[in-house]
C-alpha cells in the first residue's frame, strides 16, 4: 500500500548550478552532497539531484508542482524575472501558478492552492 511520496530524483548536468537554483532560488535545504549528487529538502519533500545525462523526452504536460503561499509566489515572480528563469506555460487554471524550467529543462510549477481548492473551483464551475 502506498503511504506517501518518498522522493523524486532528477538527472542534472551541473550539480553546482542545480544546487544554486534549487537551494538559493527555490529555498530547498541541502541535506547531503557527494561527488555525483546531492539530497535536498523542502517542507518534507526529498529531492535527489543526480549527475548524469539529461534526456527530456516529449513536450507534454508532465511536470512536478510545488506548493506555495501567495506572498512567496509573488517574490518568486520577481526573482525569476531577475534570474531570467525560463517559463514554459501560462497559467489558466484555478490558483495562481508559475510554470518554469530548471537549468536542465525539467518542467516545474509553483502553485497556490490544493486539491480541496481545485475541487471547490470545479464544483462552482459545474453549477454555472
Amino acid at each position: 500500500m502506498i503511504t506517501g511520496l518518498n522522493h523524486i530524483t532528477l538527472a542534472v548536468t551541473h550539480l553546482s548550478t542545480s544546487l544554486e537554483f534549487y537551494c538559493d532560488l527555490l529555498g530547498f535545504r541541502k541535506v547531503h552532497e557527494w561527488e555525483n549528487g546531492a539530497y535536498i529538502e523542502a517542507a518534507g519533500l526529498w529531492l535527489c539531484l543526480s549527475l548524469g545525462d539529461v534526456v527530456i523526452s516529449g513536450r507534454d504536460y508532465s511536470h512536478i508542482a510545488f506548493s506555495s503561499d501567495q506572498a512567496s509566489l509573488l517574490k518568486l515572480r520577481v526573482a525569476f524575472a531577475n534570474k531570467k528563469v525560463r517559463c514554459w506555460k501560462e497559467n489558466n487554471s484555478e490558483g495562481d501558478s508559475i510554470y518554469f524550467l530548471d537549468p536542465d529543462g525539467h518542467r516545474l510549477e509553483i502553485h497556490v492552492g490544493s486539491l480541496i481548492t481545485r475541487m471547490e473551483y470545479l464544483n462552482q464551475s459545474i453549477k454555472k
